[in-house]
């Protein structure tokens, strides 16, 4: 049997009840008490609910019987930090007119600030009777308050001190994405309560390792409130990941310590005191309460028809997410609640800029994608986003879902057309080369508009969702058996290529040929303009075991196994972030398109062949093209820009001759993939290139000449 209370009292002995206020909303401590304060437009009537401090025991249920426009408010006298609550929210229960109000269900304030306690998943935290003929147009009348964490108030104060946002200019961010769980749960150099956590983040060994890296900025997968779908609970699995989000102003409750949300501005303080900025992967596209069939857990109890965007005649919920349901952010109260999240977590985290999780969604209007639509707009205007870091993940499964490179400024975007092509171009394939060259320099046919600037191109190799490095030069064919859906989830066209070997293997001659690759994959990555990611664990050749959606891996499958960290690959990365920061000609602001330098009269970029002249068109159409030379300075419209110069070969063919630019000016080597161990060497106006590799040489003196 499913508990039911008896209803609890409309009063708190002791403490006095007022009308409160309209703002702020959710519920906020003034040191004397607690205003609280919840939208809806379409309920009837809402109860505040208080609990007990174990959470299991309603101790009142307060009418909320103020009302200003769309706000229900009131304030409870003497309630401190650490008081338990929720809402009940009555209206009509008619879902083909939007409408699924069910005072029967505990409702989580989606303004609350922190949860006690966790989703328990039961039939009762439906607003419909499971197993009903009529469906979801039944109503259940169980408690669900049992089944339902608690909503916390909070107090946020935490002394900063000098705190300093590093405020990094994007020409020198290097982006490091990672878990906060996986990154830090295995981590031998983190103490054993805090992995896992938080916390494990703040920890020096972390610290270290990211500095000898050379990151500026580590994106935060989802750490806002999120549940474990109920089909993954009932196979043992969780949504590790954490893309089911739930409260949008509330820290996870699973990577917090004892010390709460200060553990967060604790992680915060203390990575601004390295010099690295923290951006959080943000999911404001939908809520985890997924579709008719999903649970009333917050939004669709208090005002369904507002917060979603529904199917004409309401009953359904438009799904491009994928997930269920879509946030309807062309609601007022919706957008408020987005841009109050946004500033909550700069204003009381001071975290340093957002990635937004199927972003297309976000600027969905009634007629489709609008780069100019109220959420981008509302975003631009604001001057306490102004001065933080915004990238957008440009696609969805909604129509006209692909928006790469339709981001307003100041927004940069995942460059997905990055990742495919060269993965492709190094495994080989035919007549990649044109596409590189575009690639090497920011994907300017994409974000080459309205004054954005290069590194407007989040480039990556890797993320999350996909292979680990070690396993795109390991596996040709996903392995994710043990996400319990056949093997049917996941990408299947990965670009990957296992080197003659599926899977593991001790062979050397495999083994050499991954490590190069790996190399030649990273040098791309680090060599390009616009702005480098990397995947948390891809530095020391983590694997996954061929696992390309690892979602629900909350074990060794997702976490990274710092005990085989291949310590050279390690050095590698940190001396391609060592390069990049030495040579500003390699992370410009500016577009390079072949214009006449001022200070030179040189192009800002010249592309030849190995042979030293420049492609012509039958060379960039030829699918043997395979050997590619780029030389660069910097822009021409830098104006009396300096006469430092690179000259890199990006070989994915078998070995050849070059002839390096302008033999009369000297150049050196500084990089080559193939011989790792070499920092720098002289050379010849004539050199031979290594088959798979990737060189860059360094100007002894006035390089150029005719391109």
């Amino acid at each position: 049997m499913t508990p039911t209370a008896e209803c609890p009292p409309a009063r708190l002995a002791g403490h006095d009840i007022s009308t409160g206020r309209d703002w702020p909303m959710g519920a906020v401590f003034d040191g004397d008490g607690v205003n609280f304060a919840v939208f809806s437009a379409h309920a009837e009537k809402i109860e505040l609910c208080l609990f007990a401090p174990d959470g299991r025991r309603e101790i009142a249920r307060l009418p909320m019987t103020e009302r200003d426009g769309d706000i229900w408010h009131m304030r409870v006298s003497g309630l401190m930090p650490g008081a338990l609550y929720g809402y009940r929210a009555h209206g009509p229960y008619a879902p083909e007119q939007g409408h699924r109000f069910n005072p029967n269900k505990l409702l989580l304030d989606p303004y609350a600030r922190a949860y006690d306690g966790r989703l328990r998943w039961s039939d009762a935290l439906m607003g419909y009777k499971v197993g009903s003929p009529r469906a979801d147009l039944s109503f259940d009348t169980r408690d669900s308050a049992f089944a339902m964490p608690k909503c916390v108030v909070t107090d946020p104060s935490f002394h900063w001190g000098e705190d300093l946002p590093p405020h990094r200019p994007w020409s020198e961010t290097l982006i490091y994405e990672a878990h906060p769980k996986g990154l830090t749960m295995l981590h031998p150099g983190v103490e054993k309560s805090h992995r896992g956590t938080i916390a494990g983040l703040a920890s020096n060994a972390v610290i270290d390792h990211l500095l000898s890296l050379g990151v500026t900025a580590v994106e935060l997968m989802p750490i806002q409130a999120f549940v474990d779908d109920r089909f993954l609970v009932m196979k043992g699995l969780k949504n590790y990941w954490g893309y089911q989000t739930i409260g949008f102003f509330a820290p996870e409750p699973r990577y917090l310590g004892r010390g709460g949300l200060r553990d967060v501005q604790a992680m915060v303080h203390r990575l601004h005191s390295a010099g690295i900025e923290v951006i959080l992967d943000v999911v404001y596209n939908h809520t985890g309460e997924g579709d008719e069939f999903g649970p009333t857990l917050s939004f669709r109890g208090l005002d369904n028809r507002s917060y979603y965007r529904l199917v004409e005649g309401g009953r359904y919920y438009v799904n491009d997410t994928g997930t269920g349901n879509t946030l309807n952010l062309t609601h007022p109260a919706v957008l408020r609640m987005v841009m109050d999240s946004l500033r909550y977590w700069v204003e009381t985290f001071h975290v340093d800029g957002f990635r937004f999780d199927l972003a297309p969604v976000l600027g969905r209007e009634p007629g489709g994608f609008d780069a100019n639509g109220g959420f981008f707009d509302a975003v631009r205007q604001d001057p306490v986003l102004a001065r933080v870091k915004l990238i957008a993940e440009p696609w969805d499964i909604g129509p006209g879902g692909y928006q790469l490179g339709s981001f307003p400024h100041p927004f940069a975007e995942w460059n997905d057309r990055f990742r495919d092509g060269v993965r492709r171009f190094w495994k080989g394939d035919a007549g990649l080369t044109p596409d590189l060259a575009s690639r090497l320099l920011g994907s300017a046919e994409r974000f080459d508009r309205n004054g954005r600037p290069a590194t407007a191109s989040v480039n990556f190799l890797t993320a999350h969702d996909g292979f680990t490095l070690e396993d795109l030069v390991s596996f040709t064919v996903k392995r994710n058996l043990a996400n319990g859906e056949d093997n049917r989830d996941g990408h299947s066209e990965n670009h990957s290529d296992n080197m003659g070997v599926e899977g593991p293997t001790g062979d050397p001659k495999v083994l050499a040929a991954r490590a190069l690759r790996k190399r030649n994959l990273l040098a791309t990555l680090l060599l390009a303009q616009g702005t480098p990611m990397i995947l948390a664990g891809d530095e020391i050749g983590n694997s996954q075991g061929g696992n390309n959606n690892a979602y629900a891996q909350d074990n060794e499958t997702g976490w990274i196994d710092w005990s085989n960290s291949d310590h050279e690959l390690t050095a590698f990365v940190a001396r391609l972030a060592r390069l990049r920061r030495s040579h500003p000609v390699l992370s410009q602001k500016r577009f390079l398109h072949a214009q006449l330098r001022e200070a030179d009269g040189l192009p800002d970029v010249i592309w030849r062949c190995a042979d030293g002249t420049t492609p012509r068109p039958e060379h960039w159409h030829d699918p043997a093209f395979r050997c590619l030379g780029v030389e660069l300075r910097r822009a021409a419209e830098e104006g009396s820009a300096g006469t430092d110069a690179l000259y890199a070969l990006f070989n994915s063919g078998p070995a050849c001759a070059a002839v390096l630019p302008n033999t009369a000016a000297g150049w050196r080597l500084i990089l080559d993939t193939t011989r790792p161990e070499i920092e720098e060497e002289a050379c010849l106006a004539r050199i031979a290139v290594p088959a798979q590799s990737v060189l860059l040489f360094e100007a002894t003196g006035p390089a150029g000449g005719a391109p």
